[in-house]
């Protein structure tokens, strides 16, 4: 088949051998390979996030599954939740908050607004009700990198617990768990740590996943505790998990620690920045400064009379995937660089975005031909 190249922030194209690994024999979820497979990728996974003294806890789902188990989880009845908002997904921590019952309080700064760490520090001075913090490390509604660090440091010096969406960031944003002070980390295989799609995970302490057994369930299949208590103290699935896909994830995960997260963070900036070279030189204009922009993906206006649509379906015919942003950023379109993208993939978009939005070919040096 020709290869489609997925501009989407993820899933991702992935490495042959992550491909090959779903190939994986038929094979029982209560045998011992399979206990054995669950504790190597639960390991990796505390490497990979800097997790030194973490588990993890697998979930056979998406990455909005395991951040459910967390916020459905992890926030006590007697507590409340802090949300910060600046794109589409801070206002789904919010909404997961209010499906379940939990009190929130959400800190909205506006779509493609940096976090105010002041309004941070001020709420949580005002408000000791509330005993959990939840942010999105990369909001891909609008590309934005959000300070992991700075909210983990507030969050710890007030007694609070802090809950990070690391979703689209974790494997190639600087991200450490215990640095950072955050308490529980979610994330997902499909993005930047380059697996398929199917398993998300949390990372947190031992300590705070056995403190879990004083807050009654809100769900069932989405019990962390439960998981836990199956998969760490017991070292078996609580329920049947994707094992193909997880023997994939486990190929990715060797393939991230072998690369190092800062090595395929500094690749995917370079994919970044070539796409961002080649928008601004076509007169493109981009949606976030510099200084806010994750390593990974790209927002940016369409201008001119071409819809999405029509952009989406011409480049789609040239076998590329590009990906739509949520009705509050109408007119603009997002370009990820996650996965086994290469420099040539991204000369050969700018090709074909030229023939569908009938550009003049632009060069290095941004002089038309």
């Amino acid at each position: 088949m020709t290869r489609v190249v997925l501009m989407n922030p993820g899933p991702v194209n992935v490495d042959e051998r992550v491909r090959a690994a779903i190939a994986s024999p038929d094979e029982c979820h209560r045998e011992p390979e399979t206990r054995e497979l669950l504790t190597r990728v639960r390991g990796k996974l505390t490497a990979v996030a800097g997790g030194d003294g973490h588990t993890a806890v697998l979930l056979t789902g998406s990455g909005t599954a395991a951040l459910e188990a967390t916020v459905s989880s992890v926030v006590p009845a007697t507590g409340g939740l802090l949300v910060l908002d600046n794109g589409h997904y801070g206002e789904r921590l919010h909404r997961i908050a209010e499906v379940h019952g939990i009190a929130a309080r959400r800190l909205e700064f506006g779509w493609a607004n940096p976090v105010d760490l002041d309004a941070v520090d001020r709420a949580l001075a005002a408000e000791p009700w509330l005993s959990h913090v939840a942010m999105v490390h990369h909001e891909t509604s609008t590309g934005m990198l959000n300070p992991a660090g700075g909210v983990g440091r507030l969050a710890a010096r007030h007694g609070r617990s802090f809950i990070l969406d690391a979703i689209s960031s974790i494997g190639a944003e600087d991200l450490d768990v215990v640095a950072d002070h955050v308490d529980w980390c979610v994330g997902t295989a499909n993005k930047c740590l380059e697996g398929l799609p199917g398993i998300s995970f949390v990372l947190g302490t031992h300590a705070a996943f056995d403190a879990l057994a004083e807050i009654p369930a809100r769900t069932f299949y989405l019990d962390l505790h439960a998981g836990y208590r199956a998969q760490v103290t017991g070292g078996a699935p609580q329920f049947t998990p994707a094992l193909q896909v997880l023997r994939a994830f486990d190929v990715a995960l060797e393939l991230t620690l072998a690369e190092t997260v800062a090595s395929r963070g500094a690749r995917y900036r370079a994919r970044a920045e070539q796409i961002r070279t080649g928008l601004t030189g076509r007169g493109v204009r981009l949606l976030l400064p510099p200084q806010h922009r994750a390593a990974s993906i790209t927002n940016a206006w369409l201008g001119g009379d071409l819809t999405y649509d029509q952009l989406h379906d011409g480049l789609r015919q040239h076998g590329f995937v590009i990906y739509a942003v949520q009705d509050r950023a109408a007119g603009s379109f997002r370009l990820a660089n996650m996965g086994q993208l290469t420099a040539a993939d991204i000369d050969r978009f700018f090709i074909a975005f030229d023939a569908v939005t009938a550009r003049p070919a632009v060069t290095a040096l941004g002089v038309a031909q």
